[in-house]
């Protein structure tokens, strides 16, 4: 039985096909629920991502994975299998750690990846789809993770507008758990940087957006994690003294935080230091700000540099983690082998026990019967000899027939050390 992984990603599949193929949570239940009472494919795990979606399984019937992949979402597997990616045991293992490492990720070292591999693993679980092995290759991929993201710097440096703000936090402010933090709009942009601020941990945020629904919609994403407050965006002024950071990305044409208004907060604050981030263009904060003592400033341009810079470190620190990952996927798969080896083991010594039991059981038949007993040990150990030895002789005959001379030599070579060994006299 082969370890398969399958699927398609942002590198090989456009948005509409992966939209195509991608399950939700629930139509997923339903199908690996389904899937646990068939014989065809009952040892699966599925990751269903905006940016992929991959079908992990024991199974020695890949093309047939790929055609119930197919028709679970209704599409022609002619046209899902030029995007389709397939890898095999150690390829398999491999991609699966590197998935949950996030360096296979659209943006390399994503943490959430880990999360959501980790999710779909459980789903599969409650579904019924599960066995012993393929748990044991998941856990090994999340044990590898945490290796890449603990031994390597592939996860350790700001590669996101929103993660960036949050990383410059913690360089200003020593105590993140104290700070007040302002959003001056709510869109897609400050909606991330708020996400990672409530990750932070941050004694809570003022949502100020002309619109209060798209307010409130942010603020229920993040009110189990931080305390919340929405402000209207006429007093805006009025309230950016109570902010330590302010985070503005309004796609105003015209400046929304004056000069005038962060020096008049400035001194209500007695002059403890603001960070302000202007993630807009054309920019939200007047220039000059950054000219008041306390006060630190930062546009896009200072960001996405950073970003740069921190990816460039990432890709470096992948290269690392490339090699980790490979030998992770080595040594799983080197365990299995020993694994299976000892099941071999047990199988030879059970039939080897079976053998002297069967010629015991003869040579007391012949010693009932009046047959010597000097001639009873000899026909036993000659019995049992050629029983045990049988196997080994076939397994020569059948390597010196192939056409691989390595092989008999290997075999040879190994024989030889084991007959070496016991030749040895004891001590």
């Amino acid at each position: 039985m082969a370890f398969i992984a399958l699927g398609v990603n942002h590198q090989t599949a456009s948005v509409e096909l992966r939209e195509r193929v991608a399950f939700n949570a629930e139509r997923l239940r339903t199908l690996l629920t389904e899937q646990s009472h068939q014989s065809q494919f009952n040892d699966l795990v599925v990751v269903s991502t905006c940016n992929r979606t991959e079908v992990y399984a024991m199974t020695d019937e890949a093309d047939m994975l790929l055609n119930w992949l197919a028709q679970a979402n209704g599409i022609d597997v002619n046209q899902l299998f030029n995007h389709v990616y397939r890898y095999e045991d150690i390829q398999a293992v491999s991609h699966l750690m590197r998935v949950a490492s996030g360096l296979d990720s659209l943006m390399l070292g994503e943490p959430q990846i880990l999360g959501q591999v980790k999710s779909a693993l459980s789903l599969a679980k409650e579904s019924g789809t599960v066995s012993g092995n393929l748990n044991r290759v998941f856990e090994y991929a999340f044990y590898a993770a945490k290796r890449v993201r603990s031994e390597t710097a592939v996860g350790s440096h700001a590669v996101s507008m929103g993660y960036a703000v949050a990383q410059l936090a913690q360089q200003v402010f020593s105590h993140p758990e104290k700070l007040v933090v302002l959003m001056v709009a709510a869109g897609e942009m400050n909606s991330l940087v708020a996400k990672h601020m409530a990750d932070l941990g941050v004694a809570k945020i003022l949502i100020c957006n002309r619109g209060r629904e798209r307010a409130e919609k942010l603020a229920n994403e993040i009110t189990p994690f931080v305390e919340v407050e929405i402000i209207p965006f006429e007093e805006l002024s009025q309230h950016l003294h109570r902010a330590d950071v302010i985070s503005s990305c309004t796609g105003s044409l015209h400046q929304v935080i004056a000069y005038q208004d962060v020096k008049a907060a400035l001194k209500k604050r007695r002059y403890q230091q603001m960070l302000l981030v202007d993630l807009a263009v054309p920019r939200d904060i007047d220039p000059k700000v950054e000219s008041l003592d306390g006060v630190y400033l930062y546009g896009v341009d200072d960001l996405q540099s950073v970003i740069d810079e921190n990816l460039a470190q990432r890709r470096q620190a992948a290269v690392e983690a490339e090699v980790m990952v490979n030998q992770l996927a080595t040594q799983l798969l080197t365990q299995e082998k020993v694994k299976q080896a000892g099941h071999s083991i047990c199988a030879y010594r059970e039939a080897g026990q079976q053998m002297q039991q069967e010629e015991v059981e003869h040579a007391l038949q012949c010693l009932k019967e009046g047959e010597t007993p000097e001639k009873v040990i000899q026909e036993l150990a000659h019995r049992l000899t050629h029983k045990l030895l049988h196997p080994t002789s076939m397994l020569l005959r059948e390597a010196a027939q192939t056409e691989d001379p390595e092989y008999l030599e290997w075999i040879q070579d190994h024989l030889h050390r084991v007959l070496q060994h016991r030749r040895k006299p004891k001590s």
